[in-house]
């Protein structure tokens, strides 16, 4: 079987998931890869709160290697039985190399968006590992400190964290980038643009897609 994987990479709340949204539209299978915490979350009875997820990430890959998310991901992308399969979330260059090595083609897309506009689209998401949600009175590291606001404070941790596991290296491999600072309709038919370029193309050079503003 030839297996396509297109992935996303991007700081939380840059718009991977309404990028994937659209993939899904497509027909295409999109495995997130934070949803393989989520499940040993749940298998562990642990309550999903991003303190809690991060842990069990960092601890997952501390026990398993760097790529123990990733390898999961692709079996779960090879029982498919799709020829293009879309994964949400790629955190680290090693994740990124397993694909490489692992699929017969592999693309990293990155998904970039202002700060303000990733913290508005978090609180307003309602999930229960977003930092508009709560923890539950749990401390803010006194690196976030001078923050605007809690929130913002529980996100600056939060990439703090996923910029420990390897994620600028991860961006810096990036075949393309996707801005999203424009509208959501910009970023719709932009998404839309690279996924025919990218379902289609049997090789696809890099390059930098912008929301046109």
């Amino acid at each position: 079987m030839n297996l396509k994987i297109i992935g996303f990479v991007g700081l939380p709340g840059s718009g991977k998931g309404e990028a994937c949204r659209i993939a899904a539209m497509y027909g295409l299978p999109v495995l997130v890869m934070g949803d393989v915490i989520r499940r040993e979350a749940a298998r562990l009875g642990v309550e999903p709160t991003d303190q809690n997820l991060g842990r069990i990430g960092s601890d997952l890959r501390a026990a398993e290697g760097p790529d123990a998310v990733a390898r999961r991901i692709l079996d779960v992308a090879q029982a498919t039985g799709g020829d293009v399969v879309v994964v949400d979330g790629l955190r680290s260059l090693e994740e990124a190399d397993f694909f490489r090595r692992h699929a017969d083609q592999f693309y990293l897309v990155e998904v970039c968006a202002p700060a303000e506009a990733r913290l508005r689209r978090l609180e307003s998401r309602g999930r229960p590992d977003d930092p508009g949600a709560g923890e539950g009175g749990e401390e803010v590291t006194a690196s976030c400190e001078g923050q605007r606001s809690p929130a913002a404070a529980r996100l600056e941790q939060r990439e703090c964290r996923e910029m420990g596991w390897g994620m600028c290296e991860a961006i810096k491999s990036a075949d393309f980038n996707l801005r999203n600072d424009g509208s959501l309709d910009e970023f719709h038919e932009n998404v839309k643009k690279l996924l025919n370029l990218l379902i289609s193309s049997t090789h696809a050079s890099g390059h930098q897609i912008d929301s046109g503003r």
